[in-house]
């Protein structure tokens, strides 16, 4: 009978875990209603503890950086692996992160800490027109919208959390909405200027990245 109780238990305390805990897909558009790729989404509640750090990556990938858009959680360790056959000087002057990675080839030593909530604008010394950009946010729950507009949140336990947005051509700072779980969808939309994603160009080194850093470093004032 023992035995038995434990397992009623154990039983028990796992399906709560389940019915506690859900996917969430939040589907992103722009004002007209076109899905919105390469934005961050973060579910935040400031009583969580839960922590997904680890070691992250951004590669120097075809003289670009890739992904063009990341998330991670304050805390995590980024590694930015040179894949191309030429050095590339990797830096920073953004507030949450500032940084330099002088000209180098492969990998370099070990990989870089982002210890401080905000957006980190990238760049390449060698190569203007490279960049991107690093959403450091406190939540472990983030995700970065696919080519359909889509993020998927697996496993979020429910509960009441503040929805923060992000893209780096958003018209403006985007102040969090309350949000409860459990919910299987949501939708949403989020007002952009729409560019070009930075690539390697035909001729030249380009020379947008110091404008695009400049607007990165306005919104992370207001983090």
């Amino acid at each position: 009978m023992r035995m038995l109780s434990w397992t009623a238990c154990l039983f028990s305390c796992v399906m709560c875990s389940t019915v506690l805990a859900g996917t969430l897909e939040v589907q992103l558009t722009d004002q007209q209603g076109v899905p919105l790729a390469d934005a961050v989404v973060e579910l935040y509640d400031p009583a969580s503890k839960v922590r997904q750090t680890g070691i992250k990556e951004v590669a120097q990938q075809e003289l670009t950086f890739r992904p063009f858009v990341s998330a991670v959680q304050v805390g995590t360790q980024i590694d930015f692996p040179n894949q191309d056959k030429t050095r590339h000087h990797v830096y920073s002057f953004s507030p949450a992160k500032t940084f330099e990675l002088k000209l180098y080839a492969g990998k370099p030593e070990a990989p870089l800490l982002f210890d401080k909530a905000g957006i980190v604008a990238l760049g390449c010394n060698i190569h203007d027109y490279m960049q991107a950009y690093i959403y450091v946010g406190e939540s472990a729950y983030l995700a970065v919208t696919d080519d359909k507009g889509v993020a998927v949140f697996p496993e979020v336990p429910d509960g009441s959390y503040q929805l923060k947005l992000w893209h780096p051509w958003q018209d403006q700072q985007v102040d969090p909405v309350q949000t409860t779980l459990p919910q299987q969808k949501l939708q949403l939309q989020l007002s952009v200027t729409r560019q070009v994603k930075p690539s390697r160009p035909k001729k030249g080194f380009g020379n947008n990245y110091q404008a695009a850093a400049l607007k990165s470093q306005r919104y992370a004032a207001t983090y």
